[in-house]
């Protein structure tokens, strides 16, 4: 019994001098003055105008010395740039990882400008800091430094005075005839449209002084010529000004698969054309699944995945996972995204479809703002009720006016009286949102 006890009391003596030991080991000491030993240095000092040509090239060079922080340590960074009016609750934070330098393209430095607020083509002062953590404790808060940027804007003007007008389009004018855009080619127009049984004419300035019809059914663009007739459908509709013709075909490009119709059984989510980015656009919510994209509803052109991030006639279904996204396809280069979202805004209530009976009447991105706070809806009919605004049709999230002063909180059901209305939401202040009424 005596050397059972010896020798666990010997036992209990080397396991606590093993802890002792690891302890001792363990134990560091942090420099108290490690954010002394390092700090940010920007490399550009004169103001940085950023240009649209230059997007691959690199416009801000930033590195600082590894810090001591006493002891042998891996720490990660970050780079925060805000306005400089702002005071960083929303700033622009960049992962660099533990790295001792970060470089910064015209394109993404553009990019910051621009999501913070920046106005394209004016200077804007920038304020920029480096922050260093080991683990999740800050011990680097560098002091502020200013940069100046004139940003350009990524959104491309394609617009024209030209537009499609009719009672297959706008009932001869009771709202703005349907845009033409601008093409690679000059004088050659292009229009994105979804008509019904009727006429159409094509005019400029949405008023009769310069109009176009077709006299012989021929393709040829006639002044002041007779009206042209056209099936309901979605077309692509081509005005040569050059040769005084005219093409309208068939065109959609649809979202299909099991994670959409499944493959079919109902038409394709339709994407939009974005004239501010030549690109066609959608908010939808997909299913666990596989898509393509299509045209037309049909096989004969289809798209699926190719290299990484484009598309290919002759690729595989694109695997999705359930959530919904902004959809983007360019059909220039055949590149596409998917681009997770937490929220697609609708307006519910009696005044539209019975507080939920049928689907809400979706917002969708004003693509025209290089941020996503503004949101709209356009020519929206509602009768006499009241209506709200929700997040992802259902009630998780849902804003009403209180006050109908245009500020939207979890309030009262807004009244609306029996007329064809758009919206505009803008989360630009998330704590207080707003909608305007058109």
């Amino acid at each position: 019994m005596k050397k059972i006890i010896n020798s666990l009391f010997a036992l209990i003596i080397v396991s606590i001098g093993f802890t002792s030991c690891e302890d001792i080991n363990d134990r560091v000491i942090i420099n108290s003055d490690v954010a002394a030993t390092t700090d940010l240095i920007i490399q550009e000092t004169a103001p940085i105008v950023l240009l649209e040509e230059n997007q691959t090239e690199i416009a801000l060079h930033t590195t600082w010395t590894a810090p001591d922080f006493g002891f042998d340590a891996v720490p990660t960074y970050k780079i925060l740039i805000d306005l400089a009016t702002g005071d960083f609750s929303s700033a622009e934070t960049i992962e660099i990882g533990d790295k001792l330098e970060k470089s910064f393209t015209t394109l993404e430095l553009n990019s910051i400008a621009l999501a913070l607020g920046a106005e394209a083509d004016v200077a804007s002062d920038l304020s920029i800091k480096l922050q260093g953590f080991i683990g999740n404790q800050l011990l680097i808060d560098t002091n502020l430094q200013t940069i100046n940027i004139t940003p350009y804007s990524s959104i491309l003007d394609l617009s024209t005075t030209w537009g499609i007008i009719g009672s297959a389009a706008n009932d001869w004018g009771a709202t703005p005839d349907l845009p033409f855009y601008t093409t690679s080619t000059a004088g050659v127009l292009v229009a994105y449209v979804t008509l019904i049984d009727g006429e159409i004419k094509f005019r400029e300035n949405n008023e009769w002084t310069n109009d176009f019809g077709d006299d012989g059914a021929d393709g040829t663009l006639d002044t002041g010529g007779s009206n042209i007739a056209v099936a309901a459908g979605a077309y692509k509709i081509t005005m040569n000004l050059n040769n005084k013709t005219y093409k309208i075909e068939d065109f959609s490009l649809g979202i299909v698969g099991s994670s959409y119709n499944n493959w079919g059984e109902t038409p394709d989510f339709a994407l939009t054309y974005d004239s501010y980015s030549d690109q066609f656009r959608g908010i939808v919510k997909l299913l666990d699944g596989e898509m393509k994209f299509r045209m037309n509803n049909d096989w004969a052109t289809a798209y699926g995945e190719g290299s990484a991030g484009f598309l290919d006639t002759s690729g595989g279904n694109i695997a999705t996972t359930a959530g919904r996204y902004i959809v983007t396809v360019n059909l220039n280069d055949l590149s596409y995204s998917l681009e997770p979202i937490e929220h697609i805004w609708g307006l519910v209530g009696s005044a539209y479809n019975n507080w939920g009976e049928t689907p809400d009447a979706l917002f969708t991105r004003d693509w025209s703002q290089p941020n996503d706070d503004i949101w709209i809806l356009n020519n929206v009919t509602l009768i006499d009720g009241e209506y709200k605004i929700r997040s992802n049709e259902a009630w998780t999230l849902s804003y009403g006016d209180d006050g109908l002063d245009g500020i939207l909180d979890d309030g009262a059901n807004i009244p609306a009286t029996a007329g064809t209305y758009s919206f505009v939401l803008n989360f630009t202040d998330p704590e207080n949102p707003t909608y305007t009424i058109n």
